[in-house]
C-alpha cells in the first residue's frame, strides 16, 4: 500500500515538474499560495520522500513483491 501511495505522489510531482518545464507553470504553488507557503513546501518534501521510497523498488526482489501481493 505504501508503494502505491508513494508512486501516486511521485506521479503528481512529476506531472507538476513537467508543467514547470514545458509551460513555466507550477500548479502546486498556484493552488497553495506560492512556493514559500508551508503547505507547498510540505507537498514538495512529500514528493521528494516518495522519490526516495520508489528508489527502493528498483532493488527489491521481484519474487518477494509477488508474494506480498498474494498475501494482501
Amino acid at each position: 500500500m505504501l508503494d502505491r501511495i508513494a508512486l501516486i505522489i511521485l506521479i503528481i510531482g512529476g506531472l507538476n515538474w513537467g508543467s514547470v518545464g514545458l509551460f513555466k507553470y507550477d500548479l502546486v504553488s498556484y493552488l497553495f499560495g506560492g512556493s514559500a507557503e508551508i503547505i507547498t513546501r510540505v507537498i514538495f518534501v512529500l514528493v521528494g520522500l516518495s522519490a526516495l521510497w520508489c528508489i527502493s523498488l528498483l532493488f527489491r526482489n521481484r519474487e518477494h513483491l509477488v508474494s506480498e501481493r498474494q498475501h494482501a
